[in-house]
């Protein structure tokens, strides 16, 4: 352990010693597959902080990276890993410019004929190579979460709530409907209600591809969610294809009001608060 700790120290000088030279070849390497796609100052200014943390470490392999002393280190590279993965790199391009400082010590130490360097040396890429790994790791669980926030993003572009006239709301919804996509379109409808004060909701279904039973389960879910914050709601967009696979699966919508177009949807909840829309004689229409 001693001499293990020794020539970890003897390494740890020398790369001290060559932090410029070490950190100016690490960004050479590093450079070559990111492809111009990070600036050399950014990689610099990273590869700095990752190796002035390194420094401290040197003489460890890396078996146990839960230890305190390696926190440094792995918070500058989780931070890499985050940024990376939003930058659109790959976890092998980001790995690799872990790995590459191997080839930038090996090079310092090449001409090192001292025995306890050359095993300092392979205990420092074993080192870099349990960083490494972790690094992928990282990024990995980084795109995971990044993936997520865009699919709950592109949710809420997807389901917008719209006024159409004054205590009027309506949700056109295009494409599948599932469960995730239900409880984000009742959430934003609830909301709308209650900021508005709407007291009608039109949910339309023009764009929705097909409807089976679960859909129309969703569906009912919704509504009776409007109908608990005291808003009538109508299901409107139901084309004559729609009409046929609900008779056919047997689906029943019991008393919920059902309109063929949204226009027709609109016109109901308009005369429901009376008013009355009419068009006039002579009226240009284009």
């Amino acid at each position: 352990m001693t001499t293990d700790a020794t020539s970890g120290h003897r390494l740890a000088e020398s790369m001290r010693a060559n932090s410029d030279r070490l950190v100016t070849r690490w960004v050479e390497l590093a450079a070559v597959p990111v492809r111009g796609r990070v600036t050399t100052t950014e990689l610099q200014q990273d590869f700095r902080e990752l190796f002035d943390s390194l420094l401290p470490v040197v003489g460890g392999d890396g078996s146990t990276l839960d230890r305190g002393e390696y926190a440094e280190v792995k918070a500058l590279l989780a931070n890499l890993s985050r940024a990376r993965a939003r930058q659109g790199f790959t976890p092998s391009e980001t790995a690799s410019s872990v790995f590459v400082l191997k080839r930038a010590v090996s090079e310092l130490t090449e001409n090192d004929d001292d025995p306890e360097v050359f095993r300092a040396q392979q205990t420092f890429s074993a080192l870099l190579d349990a960083l490494g790994l972790w690094t992928f790791e990282t990024y990995v669980a980084a795109r995971e979460e990044i993936i997520k926030e865009q699919s709950e993003q592109l949710l809420e572009l997807t389901t917008p709530v719209v006024k159409l006239w004054e205590g009027v709301l309506a949700v056109p919804l295009v494409g599948t409907l599932d469960s995730a996509r239900t409880q984000v379109v009742m959430e934003k409808l609830l909301e709308a209600l209650v900021e508005t004060g709407s007291q009608h909701a039109i949910v339309d279904i023009t764009g929705v591809f097909a409807v089976d039973t679960q859909v129309a389960q969703h569906l009912l879910k919704t509504v009776m969610a409007a109908r608990l914050m005291g808003a009538e709601c109508v299901i409107s967009g139901i084309r004559p294809q729609i009409a046929q696979t609900i008779v056919a699966l047997g689906i029943e919508f019991g008393d919920i009001m059902t309109k063929a177009t949204l226009a027709d949807a609109l016109r109901h909840a308009l005369l429901r608060d009376g008013v009355e829309v009419v068009r006039r004689p002579g009226a240009v229409t284009s």
